[in-house]
């Protein structure tokens, strides 16, 4: 239950992300409607309460390498996802191209368990 929950989470606040980041390009209003400024806060601690629950839940080893790789790579992925929302131009779209990338590996070290995707 706790990882569906994770993994619902996780495809929720990427496609949050894909959508945010089509009206950060748009220049759309609908980025300062309160509610959509604080969603992603809460369905990202959602997210990483079910991540630290589940790692407990399991027994993992929290210094497992596949589990740093993944907090590095959401740390990459905020990194990039800020560029996204907050950039202009050029670094508006390395941001999205970084974030992206990151998400996926972050998704691919979910599944393979392991840094190296192998």
């Amino acid at each position: 239950m706790i990882k569906t929950l994770h993994v619902t989470l996780a495809y929720i606040t990427v496609a949050g992300f894909l959508l945010r980041a089509y009206w950060s390009f748009a220049v759309s209003d609908n980025l300062q409607k309160k509610w959509i400024r604080i969603a992603p806060h809460v369905i990202d601690t959602l997210l990483l309460i079910c991540g630290v629950s589940l790692a407990i839940s399991l027994s993992l080893n929290l210094a497992s390498g596949w589990l740093v790789a993944k907090l590095i790579g959401l740390l990459t992925y905020i990194g990039f996802g800020v560029m996204t929302l907050r950039g202009t131009g050029r670094v508006k779209v390395v941001g999205l191209l970084g974030a992206l990338l990151a998400v996926t590996y972050i998704f691919l070290v979910a599944h393979s368990k392991s840094p190296w995707l192998a």
